[in-house]
C-alpha cells in the first residue's frame, strides 16, 4: 500500500511537471518572420516583430511610403485563453489598417471535438468567415446554424455560422480572435487613445450600505427611459415605420426604461445582489474581467424567449471607444433590489476575459430593437438604443497620467537627440565664426569630413534622419485629407532637423541643410573624394544645360507636390526618383531597378560633383525656395572680388560664385571655402598684392546674393 501510495504521488508528480511543460511550451508562437514572409508573398513586405505587440508589420511594394498596411500575429502571443480541452488557440491573424480581418488560420488546437470528432473542415470554414469583416463590428455566433453571415447595416451586427456539436469551442475561438485583433488594434490602430490603455483598478476598501434610491441618486445606477413615440420615430424613414401597433395607439407609454450598474464595486455589487450572490459572482471573475448589472421595465425585454443563459444576448451589445465586446450572460438568479421598479427583465453581463476594457471609463450599452415586414421572408428592420454609463471615480484607483505617446517616443530617442542636438550647436557657432576655423585649409577640411561623416553615419544610416521630399508629400497628403500634422511627432529626430533647417532659411539660406545636414548629399560627396584619389577627372556640363536642369527641379517639385494633393497613388511612385530610401533608409537593401537608380546617381557625382543635388533633387529645390528668407548676406566679399579676382570663383566646385564675385545663395552649399581664401593671406589675392604694396588691407563689402 505504501509503494502504491508513492507511485500515485510520483505519477502526480510527473503529470503536473509535463502539464507545466507543455502549457509553456503552448505560450509561445510557432512562427518566425521568414515563415510570415512565405505565407504573405510580394507586394508584402514582412519587418520584423514589434517590441510593443507582439506583431509583424506588413508593408507594400505598390505603396512603400505609406507606412504599414497590415499587421499579422499569433493569438497565443496576445490572448492564450484556454480552449475548452484546456490548451488556447494558436490562430494566425491578419488586420489591416482599418480594422479589417484579411484572413485568420488555425496554426495550432486541442479541441477533441475536432481531432477525433468533426475533422478540422468545420473549423476551417468557420474562422473563414472572419475574413472582410471589421473589429469594430458586432461580431457574434448564430445560435442556430445556418444563419449565413448576417450584416444589419444599422448596427454593424455580424452573425457568423456556428458549428453544431463545437458550440463552447468556437465561442472560444471568436472570443481569442476579437480579444487578440483588439490588442493590436488598440496600439498600431489608435482604437484606444494614449492614457487609457492601463485600465483603472476597482477598490474593494471602499464599501457603503446604498438603498436603491440613493444608488440612482449617486450616480451608481443610471438609466434612461424611451416612449413609444421616440422609437417610432427611428423607423420613421424606413419601411419599419408604422408596424408597432401599441406605439401607434400609445405613443407616450414606455417603450423600454433601461437600468445599468458596475458590479465589481462593493457598494454597488452588495446592494444590488446581496453579500451572498456578489461573493459568489467576484469569485466567477476572471482578473480584470467586470461585470454590469442590466434590468429593463417597460414592454421590450433584454432578451427574447429564445435566449439561453450563459450565451450572449442577441438584443444586447456592450462596447468601449466604439469596440463592441462579447459580453455574456453571468448565468446568477436575480431578484429586484429593494425599492426598484418592477423590472420585466435583469441579467449581469460579464466580459470577455483579456479584453482589455477600462471599468473607470464610459461603456455603452446598446439595445436591439427589430421589426418585421412580411411573413414568409420577412423584411428586418433594426434600430440600436444606446446608454451610456461611466461608474463614480470614488470606486476606482487610476494610474498615473502616462506622457503622451510622441513624447514618449522622444524619452525613448533622447540619446539620439542629444547628439544631434551637440552637432547642430557646434555647427552653429562654427557657421557664426567661420573664419578661425576656414582661414587653415587642414583643420577646415578635417572638420567637414569629420561633420559630414556624422551626418552619413549617425545621422543618415544609424538615426534615420534622412529628411526627403516624402515629408513634403505627405504633409500635402495629410492636410489635402483634412487631417493634422500630429504623425510628425512621432519621427524626433526628423522633426529637430526640419526645425532647425526652418531656422536656419533666415540665418545662413539652404546651404545649411544641403552642406551639411543630409545624408545623401555627404555620400556623394566622400565618392567625390574616392573619385579624385582614384586620379578621376570632374567634369562640368555647359553652362545653358546647367540652368535647364537646375529649372528642372522646380518643375519636379511641383509635380509632386500636385500629385500628391490630387493623385496621392501616382505621388507614391513619382518620389522614388529620389534615392534616400535605397541608399540610406534601407541601406541599399532593396531590388535591382532601385539599387541600379541609386548607384547610377551616385557614379554621376562622382564625375559631376553633386550631380544629384544641383539637378534632380525635389527636396533640394524646395529648400533653395526657402533659402530666400535668408535676411542678410552673410558671406563677407572685397571689393576686388570678380574685379578682378577670380581665386573663390574658379575654386567653388558649385558653381556658386558670380563673375563679379557675388555670392548665388541659391547654388552654395557653405563649404565655407571662400570664407576661408578670404581671411588668409597666402590665398587671397587681394591681400596678397595690399602687403606686397605695404598698404593697409581694404576694406570687405557684402555682395548681393
Amino acid at each position: 500500500m505504501k509503494q502504491r501510495g508513492e507511485l500515485s504521488w510520483l505519477a502526480a508528480f510527473i503529470f503536473t511537471w509535463l502539464t507545466l511543460i507543455f502549457s509553456s511550451l503552448a505560450q509561445a508562437g510557432d512562427l518566425d518572420q521568414a515563415e510570415i514572409a512565405r505565407r504573405f508573398p510580394p507586394p508584402f513586405k514582412v519587418a520584423a516583430k514589434l517590441t510593443e505587440v507582439p506583431a509583424w508589420p506588413l508593408s507594400s511594394e505598390l505603396t512603400p511610403n505609406s507606412g504599414p498596411v497590415a499587421y499579422v500575429f499569433e493569438s497565443i502571443d496576445l490572448a492564450p485563453i484556454p480552449g475548452f480541452e484546456g490548451t488556447p488557440f494558436n490562430l494566425l491573424i491578419a488586420i489591416d489598417a482599418q480594422g479589417n480581418f484579411i484572413s485568420v488560420e488555425v496554426l495550432r488546437q486541442h479541441e477533441p471535438v475536432f481531432l477525433s470528432g468533426l475533422g478540422m473542415g468545420p473549423l476551417n470554414d468557420f474562422v473563414a468567415q472572419y475574413t472582410g469583416k471589421n473589429i469594430k463590428q458586432r461580431i457574434t455566433i448564430s445560435n442556430v446554424y445556418g444563419e449565413r453571415n448576417r450584416v444589419n447595416t444599422d448596427s454593424g451586427r455580424v452573425v457568423l455560422d456556428g458549428v453544431t456539436k463545437a458550440t463552447a469551442s468556437i465561442h472560444i475561438v471568436n472570443q481569442t480572435v476579437l480579444a487578440s485583433a483588439l490588442a493590436v488594434a488598440r496600439v498600431q490602430l489608435g482604437l484606444s487613445t494614449p492614457g487609457e490603455r492601463i485600465p483603472a483598478e476597482v477598490r474593494s476598501d471602499i464599501f457603503e450600505k446604498k438603498d436603491f434610491a440613493a444608488l440612482l441618486k449617486d450616480g451608481d445606477i443610471v438609466h434612461r427611459r424611451w416612449t413609444n413615440a421616440e422609437v417610432e420615430a427611428l423607423f420613421s424613414n424606413s419601411e419599419g415605420s408604422g408596424l408597432d401597433p401599441i406605439a401607434l395607439s400609445e405613443p407616450g407609454a414606455d417603450f423600454v426604461d433601461l437600468y445599468v450598474a458596475y458590479l465589481n464595486a462593493p457598494t454597488i455589487g452588495k446592494a444590488l445582489l446581496g453579500e451572498a450572490e456578489y461573493k459568489k459572482l467576484i469569485g466567477r471573475l476572471s482578473p480584470g474581467q467586470s461585470a454590469y448589472w442590466i434590468a429593463s421595465s417597460g414592454r421590450h425585454a433584454l432578451f427574447d424567449e429564445d435566449f439561453v443563459r450563459g450565451t450572449v444576448p442577441a438584443r444586447l451589445t456592450l462596447s468601449q471607444d466604439s469596440v463592441p465586446l462579447e459580453a455574456r450572460d453571468a448565468d446568477l438568479e436575480l431578484s429586484r433590489p429593494a425599492g426598484a421598479p418592477d423590472f420585466t427583465s435583469m441579467l449581469i453581463l460579464k466580459t470577455p476575459d483579456l479584453s482589455g476594457l477600462d471599468p473607470g471609463r464610459a461603456i455603452s450599452i446598446g439595445l436591439d430593437v427589430v421589426r418585421e415586414k412580411g411573413q414568409v421572408y420577412p423584411t428586418r428592420f433594426r434600430h440600436t438604443l444606446t446608454l451610456d454609463y461611466a461608474p463614480p471615480t470614488a470606486y476606482f484607483i487610476y494610474p498615473p497620467t502616462p506622457l503622451p505617446a510622441w513624447l514618449v517616443t522622444w524619452g525613448a530617442r533622447w540619446p539620439e537627440l542629444a547628439a544631434i542636438g551637440v552637432a547642430l550647436i557646434l555647427l552653429s557657432v562654427m557657421l557664426a565664426k567661420p573664419r578661425w576655423i576656414s582661414v587653415n585649409p587642414r583643420r577646415m577640411q578635417l572638420f567637414r569630413l569629420s561633420f559630414l561623416a556624422f551626418t552619413l553615419i549617425f545621422i543618415g544610416w544609424y538615426a534615420q534622419g534622412q529628411l526627403s521630399i516624402v515629408q513634403l508629400t505627405g504633409a500635402v497628403k495629410t492636410l489635402a485629407a483634412g487631417q493634422g500634422l500630429g504623425s510628425f511627432l512621432y519621427d524626433p529626430v526628423s522633426l529637430l532637423l526640419i526645425a532647425f533647417t526652418l531656422v536656419s532659411f533666415f540665418v545662413w539660406g539652404r546651404g545649411t541643410f544641403c552642406g551639411w545636414l543630409c545624408p545623401f548629399g555627404a555620400l556623394q560627396e566622400f565618392l567625390a573624394l574616392l573619385a579624385q584619389r582614384l586620379r578621376i577627372k570632374s567634369k562640368r556640363l555647359p553652362a545653358s544645360l546647367e540652368s535647364v536642369l537646375e529649372r528642372g527641379r522646380y518643375v519636379l517639385l511641383f509635380a509632386l507636390l500636385v500629385a500628391a494633393a490630387f493623385a496621392p497613388q501616382l505621388a507614391e511612385s513619382l518620389v522614388e526618383v529620389e534615392p534616400f530610401k535605397t541608399s540610406i533608409t534601407l541601406g541599399f537593401d532593396r531590388s535591382w531597378p532601385y539599387l541600379a537608380w541609386a548607384v547610377g546617381l551616385l557614379l554621376l557625382s562622382a564625375v559631376y560633383y553633386k550631380f544629384f543635388c544641383r539637378f534632380i533633387c525635389p527636396l533640394g529645390a524646395a529648400i533653395t525656395l526657402g533659402g530666400r528668407l535668408r535676411r542678410w548676406n552673410w558671406l563677407p566679399r572685397r571689393q576686388e572680388c570678380g574685379k578682378p579676382c577670380q581665386t573663390c570663383k574658379s575654386r567653388c566646385e558649385y558653381d556658386a560664385i558670380a563673375r563679379d564675385g557675388a555670392i548665388i545663395y541659391d547654388r552654395c552649399f557653405q563649404c565655407l571655402d571662400c570664407v576661408g581664401v578670404y581671411h588668409d593671406e597666402k590665398r587671397c589675392a587681394p591681400l596678397i598684392f595690399h602687403a606686397r604694396k605695404g598698404r593697409d588691407f581694404p576694406a570687405p563689402r557684402t555682395a548681393k546674393g
